[in-house]
């Protein structure tokens, strides 16, 4: 498992019973987890005085409870990169922001900084732009894009924050699918490609998403939007039923045959300060250039 570890501002603390406690900054949250099956003692105190809980509704959804007054929203670094980033509980649990991707962070600015010419990055599904802020700051040009304009909006706050307005970044709401083929079609191309899909959505005419059904397809059709010396394609996933050996299957089938290179595949994970283990938070494989 790839350990982001280098986080000075973020810690789970303790992890129990379908939850996990987490620090954001000094502000303390208790979030639902479905993958802590185990029951361990809670003997952690913060768990007695966190800041903010959100509990599931049996109806769907969940909301949060504020054990006091939080700001709307605050500040949070990731020093090892100079980035800076707006949180803010959302109604559907998460903050704007996953601290286990910082581990990728670190490895796509080596492989810029390391690239010794320009490289370009598509980022799709971007959310609020964590890897388009790290890529930026490694001295890429980035395209980011998501269907959601106020994800977008906070991205840019992001970039903002972190002291990177000026970087050359596109900012585009649109559908990621849709994006890609107009691309190919105009002849542009991209040097590297994140892809963080979502495990299930519908479009804006109704169409179902489903990951395991479509992302084949989707990876197919990044492959066109790829430049003739492409440097990485990194691929993120959350669903449980997708296991890292198949998403790199996936990319190796559809990228070796055409640029050769090598595919890794493992699962990305964050520290737990009460048990001294490493809680897996998703998936990530990578296709990169020999």
């Amino acid at each position: 498992m790839r350990t982001a570890n280098h986080w000075k501002q973020y810690q789970i603390l303790d992890t129990s019973e379908l939850e996990k406690l987490e620090s954001w900054n000094g502000v303390t949250l208790v979030r639902p987890d479905p993958q802590i099956i185990w029951k361990t003692p809670k003997q952690h105190p913060a768990w007695r005085k966190s800041d903010g809980h959100y509990s599931r509704s049996s109806s769907g959804g969940g909301s949060w409870t504020f054990a006091r007054k939080l700001p709307t929203c605050w500040e949070m670094e990731y020093e090892s990169l100079g980035l800076t980033f707006k949180i803010q509980p959302t109604g559907f649990k998460h903050t704007g922001l996953f601290p286990e991707q910082a581990v990728n962070w670190d490895w796509m600015t080596s492989q810029i900084q390391n690239a010794g010419r320009p490289i370009s990055v598509l980022n799709l599904f971007a959310y609020t732009g964590g890897a388009t802020l790290a890529c930026a700051a490694a001295g890429a040009t980035v395209c980011h894009v998501d269907a959601s304009k106020g994800m977008v909006q906070w991205a840019r706050e992001n970039a903002g924050l972190s002291g990177l307005t000026e970087k050359p970044v596109r900012w585009i709401v649109d559908d990621c699918e849709k994006f890609v083929a107009r691309e190919i079609r105009r002849g542009r191309r991209y040097d590297a490609i994140i892809m963080d899909p979502p495990s299930y959505g519908r479009g804006p005419g109704g169409e179902v998403w489903k990951l395991e059904e479509n992302i084949f397809d989707l990876v197919q059709l990044c492959a066109g939007v790829l430049s003739d010396d492409p440097l990485f394609f990194l691929l993120n996933s959350y669903t449980t039923g997708l296991s890292p050996a198949v998403m790199g299957y996936l990319l190796g089938s559809v990228l070796k045959p055409k640029f050769g290179g090598d595919v890794t595949a493992d699962e990305i994970g964050l520290p737990v300060e009460q048990s001294g283990m490493v809680l897996p938070c998703g998936s990530t494989a990578i296709w990169q250039k020999r």
